[in-house]
């Protein structure tokens, strides 16, 4: 397949497009800087340019784009984390739209927390939204690829967990404290974390490109974790106790809106999508896929 993706420089396109090619697979990166490959497309999501001509001839269209969550939440970064996403789903779906013949499936990274904060509540693509900050962002990023799915293109979009990687995120920020001892349960230790391993996403993204997936798909384990359980696993992988917990009123104090939505608040997701269309998870089980992580 002929694939463009868009965000291609960060966490996951750092995975990602390494597998596409491995598998065969033609990749064409969408820069915001002046390209310097044959293989690189300039766009400019704010400004809404993307040359269709650059993109004729793919099949695929992979969406990765957009500001980090991971950093505390001003009003301009609230911001920036919205207009990001929905101005660079909005563009990518619109262009597909346009081309002749058109791409057969557009893919697009979203986060679990479009559900909102819903206790011990088991969550699948049926399970209504919900409500809050990642919540609002999810739901609109979601509704920008209306332009490609009105073309009659199968639009894929993800709900994605915890990502367990070495390399950045949620893992990278805890190695420290807890290689140190110093870790522990994050808040009361109840709020669910969906999760998936580097791997299995990799995987995930796969099937959606050469399979028949569609709609909104859940991209987390089949076996979600409370906090607690969480941390206890991670303690366990790197041989460190875990006997300090980290109060939600620090969280809070320490990282503001931005802690409680992403550390305090929780869905218990189930990938129900995934494996009705017979994905088999290689790391379905904590303590396996954070050894793996550690190793990547």
């Amino acid at each position: 397949m002929r694939i463009a993706i868009g965000g291609g420089s960060g966490l996951l396109g750092g995975a990602l497009v390494p597998a596409f090619e491995a598998h065969g697979h033609e990749v064409v990166r969408l820069v915001r800087r002046e390209p310097t490959g044959a293989g690189e497309v300039a766009w400019d999501p704010a400004a809404g340019k993307l040359d269709p001509a650059a993109l004729a001839g793919v099949d695929a269209v992979v969406n990765l784009s957009g500001a980090t969550i991971g950093k505390r939440w001003t009003d301009a970064r609230r911001r920036e984390i919205l207009e990001s996403r929905v101005q660079a789903t909005g563009l990518l779906a619109t262009v597909a739209a346009q081309l002749d013949p058109r791409p057969s499936v557009f893919v697009s990274a979203g986060g679990i927390g479009i559900y909102g904060d819903r206790g011990d509540e088991i969550l699948t693509e049926e399970s209504e939204l919900g409500t809050g900050f990642l919540a609002d962002v999810a739901r609109a990023q979601e509704a920008a690829a209306d332009p490609a799915r009105e073309a009659g293109i199968r639009v894929v979009g993800f709900r994605q967990g915890i990502v367990l990687t070495s390399k950045g995120g949620v893992i990278e920020r805890m190695l420290t404290p807890f290689k140190l001892g110093l870790g522990g349960r994050v808040g009361s230790g109840k709020q669910w974390w969906s999760w998936v391993s580097l791997d299995d996403l990799v995987a995930a993204y796969g099937l959606a490109l050469e399979g028949d997936l569609a709609g909104a798909s859940n991209l987390c384990s089949p076996n979600p974790a409370t906090s607690a359980q969480f941390t206890s696993a991670l303690g366990r992988a790197l041989g460190r106790p875990t006997v300090f917990p980290l109060p939600a009123v620090v969280v809070r104090a320490l990282f503001g809106k931005m802690g409680e939505g992403t550390l305090l608040e929780g869905q218990r997701a189930l990938p129900a999508r995934l494996l009705d269309a017979g994905f088999e998870f290689r790391y379905p089980e904590l303590d396996a896929a954070l050894t793996r992580a550690l190793e990547n």
